[in-house]
């Protein structure tokens, strides 16, 4: 049964504020930077600096640790908003809001909480989310870093890859075996809290990829890290567990992500059919761009709409894994076809760099991909189904 957005008016007025301000901002900083942003992979630190001075690195924290406490809706709004400007940066927030500062807020002590969320909630301290390797993406379980007790701590060895803010980040949080391979992966994997300044870590090469051109994907190397027994999070053997719930999480943010991409995508051809004459007509008065139109608005509104519906279920204490996964499955694949019907209505302008639809195209791409493919996000939507 649905839970109906009921707030109260205090709440509806922050969140209406707290939206206003994010969508300003993107207007007048990132929009006006992000195909530049993408050309040199790589967004300025000013801009990391005043995303934080907005409480964007913090929205999920409590006020008490220095965030800005934010509701589960009104966060993922936030996140639409700067999707909508540039998806490298909103994946650069999404993942430090909802992997990074909600695993430490979920699992962490009392005293890891008030070692990192402070930092984190301010962007002195980004985080990294290391879970994937490069044996080990849709199955996690497979994971080969270990980490074994020395005196009173832990040591780490192992790869991981495809690290968003991996050579950024103040904190990594690392997923490694306690337990050797073959034993029962769900009480073999546990997480552990990596500064990112650790003797004995390295960081590999940027990636150069398709899209999100601007945000940071690395890997890095634990060469014998060493780490004391504070630096556990939660408990032993539960790292996997940790992982996948917290990746239910970040799916709703990468279904913002999406929502965000495909209305800029919509935005932009609206806007294009309007001006661009054909035949002594703006295309707009011709039916078969009509039509792409229509259909591109209502599955952006049907993608925001089930968004919204699963976060008010979720704040209501609803069961997360199934619903989380169909949700960014449908706004993935929404975006990836608004997106390319965009490029079509722009036609040949479409295909080139310096129109930003085509840049939306390749950003929409991996939201099909990271945080479960859309295969894996089927299975999980299955599964549901019987349980």
């Amino acid at each position: 049964m649905t839970t109906p957005d009921v707030v109260s008016p205090e709440l509806a007025e922050q969140r209406r504020e707290i939206v206003a301000m994010a969508r300003e901002f993107v207007q007048r900083e990132i929009t006006p930077h992000s195909a530049a942003w993408d050309r040199e992979r790589a967004f300025p630190r000013e801009v990391l600096r005043q995303l934080g001075d907005l409480g964007f690195f913090g929205m999920r924290v409590p006020e008490e640790h220095g965030g800005l406490g934010l509701d589960l809706l009104t966060y993922l709004m936030v996140l639409e908003e700067v999707a909508a400007g540039d998806a490298a940066v909103s994946i650069t927030l999404g993942v430090h809001n909802s992997l990074g500062c909600g695993m430490l807020l979920r699992h962490g002590t009392a005293e890891q909480q008030r070692q990192w969320l402070p930092r984190m909630a301010t962007g002195e301290a980004i985080a990294a989310f290391g879970l994937s390797e490069a044996d080990a993406g849709s199955d996690p379980a497979s994971i080969r870093t270990t980490a074994r007790r020395e005196g009173a701590g832990w040591v780490l060895e192992g790869t991981k890859s495809w690290v968003t803010s991996g050579d950024l980040a103040g904190l990594l949080i690392v997923m490694a075996r306690t337990a050797p391979v073959g034993e029962r992966a769900s009480r073999a994997i546990s997480t552990f809290l990596v500064p990112g300044d650790a003797p004995g870590l390295e960081h590999g090469k940027a990636e150069d990829k398709m899209g999100l051109r601007a945000s940071r994907t690395t890997g890095f190397a634990l060469r014998d890290v060493g780490v004391g027994a504070d630096a556990l999070l939660g408990e032993e053997g539960r790292g996997l567990s940790y992982a996948l719930e917290a990746l239910d999480h970040g799916r709703l943010g990468v279904a913002a992500q999406a929502v965000g991409i495909a209305r800029a995508a919509l935005d932009l051809a609206v806007a294009y059919a309007a001006e661009r004459q054909q035949f002594e007509r703006p295309i707009k008065d011709f039916q078969g761009i009509q039509f792409k139109l229509a259909d591109m608005a209502t599955r952006v509104s049907a993608a925001r709409a089930l968004l919204h519906e699963v976060a008010q279920e979720e704040a209501a204490g609803g069961k997360r894994a199934a619903r989380a996964a169909m949700t960014k499955l449908f706004a993935s694949e929404a975006a990836m076809w608004v997106t390319t019907q965009a490029v079509q209505v722009f036609g040949g302008y479409g295909y080139m760099r310096d129109y930003p639809v085509e840049r939306l195209f390749r950003d929409a791409k991996v939201t099909e991909i990271y945080e479960g493919t859309s295969e894996i996000l089927r299975i999980v939507i299955a599964r549901g189904l019987y349980t």
